[in-house]
């Protein structure tokens, strides 16, 4: 299985291979290796559709996931995960906000969406907040000492 990538903003040229990597250091921490997902990389025009369309928000946002393990027919196919969409312009922002590199926020953007397909969810409940926090940090290392 793999982990699908399409690129269809112009604001930023981005190494595939290493979102793949990173991809795969993530899912295979997650014990799902033979995982499948898609990730969308978009401009902020893009995602706003998408937050519009499927969350009934107002502009743009800076990820979006869709999972696909979760429904009525979600043992069809149980190594697809689902997808994945990041807005590079609002993950630099948030970069430059924060005081970190794009390429951290876009990594902190990526773990943040997987973990949404593994059903972690942060809006509905404190606890789980902590949880999904507390697993986004421990992946955030693997992935700095895979660099490193």
């Amino acid at each position: 299985m793999g982990v699908l990538i399409a690129n269809r903003q112009a604001c930023r040229t981005l190494p595939e291979e290493k979102i793949q990597k990173t991809a795969r250091i993530i899912l295979n921490a997650l014990g799902c290796p033979d995982g499948e997902l898609s990730l969308l990389i978009a401009d902020d025009p893009v995602i706003a559709v998408y937050n519009q369309d499927y969350l009934r928000r107002q502009g743009p946002t800076n990820v979006i996931a869709f999972p696909m393990r979760e429904g009525e027919f979600s043992d069809v196919t149980p190594h697809l995960l689902g997808d994945v969409v990041i807005s590079v312009e609002t993950a630099a922002r948030e970069g430059e906000k924060m005081g970190i590199t794009f390429e951290e926020r876009f990594d902190q953007l990526l773990v943040h969406g997987i973990l949404h397909l593994f059903g972690y969810d942060h809006e509905q409940d404190e606890a789980e907040a902590e949880r999904m926090e507390q697993k986004s940090d421990a992946l955030l290392a693997l992935i700095r000492e895979a660099a490193a």
